[in-house]
């Protein structure tokens, strides 16, 4: 990844770039933004620079031996922990272990969400963690001498993934790293990230990208008309991952927004046999598309009550949830959205902390009941 491939981000290339160039590059940085706003991108392609041998005023030079091994991500200078799921061999699991698989997929995009990982690695329904004993690999590969650069890079993606003892066990490493070494930390959750390692991070935002932008790389990408590229640039909240799934509806979004409009009814109606087994259905999911599918639900909540305002500008629906919401809408108001959300929240945290899900998504769905009737 070059900085020149990046959809847009102007402003974080130019800041990145002068920290290089003005010897001010933190020692370890906290990317932050929604997914699909170009962070692993960013960080891959400073990476890139800082290891060149030729670079220019605004890019590597693509050319060198260090260039060379970044387009197939295997720098020794270059290193990378992500979310994993545990492999049968009983041993402890690191990144390491599935390296090839995380190579395959940045050398096809580095533009991917957490979702495309879990499938790449064929989770199923295990949910993925950064495990304590990456902190032991981590300091192993930084405490060795930088073998083609200058400097050493350690990419840490989605560090709210990790295991609390593995983040603990970092902290004086990236207090006080080795000279001319540097973390980049790419998150979708800084809140949900370990306070200590925040508070030993520089924050760098990554805003959402303009519509233009996503318009333009639609265009170009996908051959798409200007009005359609303009329309799913709109639809697409800045994020590329969501341009593409607007494209592309996944099988997953369809799935997710039958269950939605299936409990709503339920609720509605008041059935509770009926909800039992709705129940049943979503607790045969997988956690990980569990929690997704609470997403969701919390997405199309508030796209519900944001529709009562008829502010095109706002709404950022597909047709068939639009078509869904014009009829929903009026029953999501001022009265009753802060306790839904509510609602939905505590049984994501619940998901994430192992509870039953067949008793958290029951439990729910019987609360939303009271609740679309307090309108």
């Amino acid at each position: 990844m070059f900085f020149k491939d990046i959809i847009g981000q102007n402003e974080a290339k130019q800041h990145l770039l002068a920290l290089i160039h003005e010897g001010k590059m933190p020692h370890a940085m906290l990317f932050c933004g929604i997914q699909g706003t170009g962070k692993l991108p960013l960080a891959l392609a400073t990476a890139r620079y800082l290891c060149c041998e030729n670079p220019d005023a605004t890019d590597a030079c693509g050319k060198c031996p260090s260039c060379i091994k970044m387009n197939k991500y295997i720098h020794p200078d270059v290193h990378f922990a992500f979310p994993i799921i545990k492999k049968k061999s009983g041993r402890d699991t690191v990144s390491d272990d599935f390296i090839s698989e995380w190579r395959e997929l940045l050398i096809e995009s580095s533009y991917f969400s957490l979702s495309d990982w879990l499938r790449r690695m064929n989770a199923e329904n295990q949910q993925a963690q950064i495990f304590v004993k990456e902190s032991d690999e981590i300091q192993r590969k930084l405490s060795l001498k930088p073998s083609q650069s200058n400097n050493k890079i350690m990419i840490i993606w989605l560090p709210e993934k990790m295991n609390a003892d593995c983040g603990n066990k970092l902290l004086k490493l990236i207090e006080e790293p080795p000279f001319h070494t540097f973390f980049f930390l790419i998150t979708e959750n800084p809140d949900t990230v370990l306070p200590t390692l925040v508070s030993r991070s520089q924050r760098f935002t990554i805003p959402p990208l303009e519509e233009k932008e996503i318009a333009d790389w639609l265009i170009k990408k996908y051959m798409l008309q200007h009005n359609d590229a303009n329309d799913i640039a709109h639809l697409s909240e800045g994020s590329v991952l969501k341009a593409i799934e607007n494209i592309h509806i996944s099988e997953e979004n369809k799935l997710f927004f039958n269950y939605f409009t299936q409990l709503m009814r339920l609720a509605y109606a008041r059935k509770v046999k009926e909800i039992k087994e709705w129940s049943e259905q979503i607790a045969s999911l997988g956690r990980e598309r569990q929690k997704k599918l609470l997403e969701y639900f919390q997405y199309m909540i508030r796209e519900s009550f944001v529709y009562n305002f008829h502010c095109t500008d706002m709404i950022y629906l597909g047709k068939e949830e639009a078509a869904f919401t014009s009829r929903f809408a009026p029953f999501i108001t001022e009265r009753n959205i802060l306790n839904i959300t509510e609602v939905l929240t505590k049984a994501q945290q619940h998901i994430e902390q192992n509870a039953n899900p067949k008793f958290v998504f029951f439990d729910s769905a019987l609360k939303m009941i009271l609740l679309i009737k307090q309108r």
